[in-house]
């Protein structure tokens, strides 16, 4: 995403890297706060004696230092939506993981992710972010329902909570299918409506191809959405639908041509 915005290969990467080392530090977290609940799972490093705790928290640390300043030379701003991010994740491990609202910081972080590419590569946002904002809450709120249905016997035999526990798996997945399904209409719909807004006239070669990847996007994202049905024979539907998912934002910032 930075590429497309415009920025230096270099500057590109560095962005990349910060916000890979920012995953990092909230993935560990994620282990860490899940360490008792994890207990006799042989998939975990934390429960296998591979990492220790103590270890972990230290990494998860260093990780998000590491991460933000990666974001320093890139001004204030990218560094707020970096730290952002970085929190909302934290916040999900600690607080919202487990209970009937763990989709809000997916509906928070996704659309967090173009943000700060955008940011940190041109200093500012394009007006066309007014409606990529906005569905990407609403696709991030699907995917972290489609996320919860993965795990619901899970989380049930745990006797955590979940969005998917609190609606009942059958109810879930229809709003996740529902609310995905509404990101991909918009994200494909709004193509050739804002692809010729701006200085720019709309050029319908690339314009054809955005609708072209989202389309495929939203099919992958039909595919996951298959799979999710089937969550207790173990498919994870929500990878496929995330991978679906970048597929219709890539296709949606091609053919707008948010450079525009």
């Amino acid at each position: 995403m930075a590429l497309f915005a415009g920025a230096e290969p270099a500057t590109a990467a560095r962005l990349g890297l910060a916000m890979t080392v920012l995953q990092f530090s909230i993935g560990t977290a994620n282990d860490v706060a899940d360490a008792e609940r994890d207990a006799g799972r042989t998939d975990k490093p934390i429960p296998t004696g591979l990492v220790r705790r103590r270890t972990a928290s230290w990494a998860a640390a260093g990780f998000a230092v590491v991460g933000l300043a990666l974001t320093i030379p890139s001004g204030p701003a990218t560094v707020a939506v970096g730290g952002l991010g970085l929190g909302v994740g934290l916040v999900y491990d600690l607080r919202f993981r487990g209970t009937a609202a763990s989709w809000l910081p997916f509906a928070i972080g996704i659309p967090l992710l173009p943000v700060y590419a955008w940011l940190g590569a041109t200093g500012g946002l394009p007006a066309a972010f007014v409606v990529l904002i906005p569905t990407a809450v609403v696709a991030g709120a699907g995917l972290a329902i489609a996320n919860a249905l993965a795990d619901v016997e899970l989380d049930r035999r745990a006797g955590a909570g979940s969005v998917a526990l609190a609606l009942g798996a059958r109810r879930a997945w229809t709003v996740h299918a529902v609310l995905l399904g509404l990101a991909s209409v918009v994200a494909v719909g709004s193509i050739p409506i804002l692809a010729g807004v701006g200085e720019r006239a709309a050029d319908p070669v690339r314009m054809g191809v955005g609708v072209g990847v989202a389309l495929l996007g939203a099919a992958i994202i039909a595919v996951g959405a298959g799979l999710a049905r089937r969550a207790r024979s173990g498919a994870r539907g929500w990878e496929v639908e995330a991978v679906g998912l970048t597929a219709v934002a890539v296709g949606w910032i091609v053919g707008v041509d948010v450079r525009g």
